[in-house]
C-alpha cells in the first residue's frame, strides 16, 4: 500500500495480500539482518519516509536530454558511457536531497537504532548501462542512495507503489501526472533562474494551500462563483475542515520527525522548517486553513497569508529547498527569482494552465 495521501502511518496490508508473503517479506529482511556491516544501512520501506527522485530532478541533464531527443537512445547511452567518469551538475532536487540527508545525520545521532528517517531512492527511466556515471556522481557528492530503479524506458510508477514511495519528485510532467493518479504525492520539479544559498543544517519545505496540502474544493468555487462567494463559503464553513490535498501526507511526515527532535528537547535547534505560504486573505479566509491543519493534529512553523500578492518576493526570503505549487504562475514567478520549485498537477486549477 503506499503511504501518501494519508501520510505514513501504520502501514496495513493490501487487501489481497497473503499472510504468506508477508511472512516471506519478513523472513528475508531477518536474513538482511544478520549479515554485519559497517555502512549505515537504508531503512525498510515499512519504516522509512521513501523519497524518490528521477535522475533529471536529482542532476544537471539538460545537454544529456538534448543528445537523446535528436540523437536517439543509442548515442545518449555512448555519450554517458564516454563521459562517465566526468561528475554531473546538481539538478533542482540536489540541495534537497542533501538537506534530508542532513536530518538523517541528526536523527541517527539521537535515534541510533531507530529506522524512521528519509530513503532516497533513484527511480529512473535510464537504461542500466548509464548507472556508473549515476553512482559516480552520487559518490562524488557524497550523497547516500543505496536503492536505484533503472527502469530503462518503462514507466516507474509499478516500483513507486512497491517502495511504498511518500513523494516523488521527477522532471517529467507525465510520469508525474500518473503518479498522482495513482494516489502518490509527486511534483514536477523546475530549477531556479537564479543561484541561492541554501541551509546546510536545516531542511526547508514551503508549501501552497490549496490543492497542495488540501483539496482543490475552494479553488473550485473561486474559478466557477468568484472571489465573494469563495469569502463567504469559507467563513460559514470555518469550522469544517478542508479534505486532504496530495501532499498533506508529506506535511504530516516532516511533523512526526519534527517530534522526534521536540522530544529530545531540539525545538529550538530542529532541522527541519515547514511554511505555509498561499494566496488567502488571512481575515476572510485563512481561519479555516488554520483549522484545518489543528484538527489535522499538524503544525505548520510559518503561515504566510499573501491575499493575492506574488509569492516570488516572500519565498526570496524564506530561501526553501523546494516550493510546491498547483498554479504554473506561481512556479514560474519562483522561479525567476531563485526559488527551486516544484508543479503539483492536482485540481481545477490544472485545466486552465497546465504544465510544461
Amino acid at each position: 500500500a503506499t503511504r501518501t495521501m494519508s501520510g505514513s502511518g501504520p502501514e496495513v496490508a493490501e487487501p489481497g495480500e497473503p499472510a504468506a508473503a508477508r511472512l516471506q517479506d519478513e523472513q528475508e529482511w531477518a536474513l538482511y539482518d544478520n549479515v554485519v556491516s559497517k555502512r549505515p544501512r537504508p531503512p525498510k520501506p515499512q519504516h522509512a519516509i521513501t523519497v524518490a527522485v528521477s535522475s533529471r530532478a536529482l542532476f544537471d541533464l539538460v545537454e544529456e536530454r538534448r543528445i537523446y531527443e535528436e540523437q536517439g537512445v543509442e548515442k545518449y547511452v555512448k555519450y554517458q558511457q564516454d563521459n562517465e567518469d566526468i561528475t554531473l551538475k546538481p539538478g533542482p532536487a540536489f540541495y534537497f536531497v542533501k538537506a534530508l540527508q542532513h536530518v538523517n545525520a541528526r536523527l541517527l545521532e539521537l535515534y541510533p537504532d531507530d529506522e524512521e528517517r528519509f530513503d532516497i531512492v533513484l527511480m529512473t527511466n535510464n537504461h542500466a548501462q548509464v548507472g556508473v556515471r549515476l553512482i559516480n556522481s552520487i559518490n562524488h557528492y557524497g550523497l547516500t542512495i543505496e536503492r536505484f530503479c533503472m527502469t530503462g524506458g518503462k514507466s516507474p510508477i509499478g516500483y513507486l507503489t512497491a517502495y511504498l514511495t511518500n513523494l516523488y519528485l521527477s522532471a517529467d510532467s507525465e510520469k508525474v501526472q500518473e503518479a498522482i493518479e495513482a494516489g502518490i504525492a509527486s511534483a514536477t520539479m523546475f530549477t531556479a533562474n537564479k543561484d541561492v544559498a541554501y541551509s546546510d543544517t536545516q531542511l526547508r519545505v514551503a508549501f501552497d494551500g490549496d490543492a497542495v496540502l488540501f483539496s482543490d474544493e475552494s479553488e473550485q468555487i473561486v474559478k466557477e462563483q468568484g472571489l465573494d462567494r469563495f469569502f463567504e463559503h469559507e467563513q460559514l464553513n470555518e469550522n469544517k475542515p478542508l479534505a486532504q490535498g496530495p501532499l498533506k501526507g508529506f506535511l504530516e511526515d516532516l511533523g512526526k520527525l519534527q517530534k522526534k527532535f521536540y522530544a529530545k528537547n531540539e525545538r529550538l535547534n530542529c532541522p527541519i522548517r515547514t511554511f505555509l505560504v498561499t494566496a488567502r486573505s488571512a481575515a476572510s479566509s485563512g481561519a479555516r486553513v488554520l483549522k484545518t491543519l489543528r484538527s489535522w493534529g499538524l503544525e505548520i512553523d510559518e503561515a504566510l497569508f499573501l491575499a493575492g500578492a506574488p509569492k516570488g518576493p516572500i519565498l526570496v526570503k524564506i530561501r526553501p529547498h523546494i516550493f510546491f505549487d498547483d498554479q504554473m504562475f506561481h512556479i514560474e514567478g519562483a522561479q525567476k527569482l531563485g526559488t527551486i520549485a516544484a508543479h503539483v498537477p492536482y485540481g481545477i486549477g490544472q485545466k486552465y494552465h497546465k504544465s510544461a
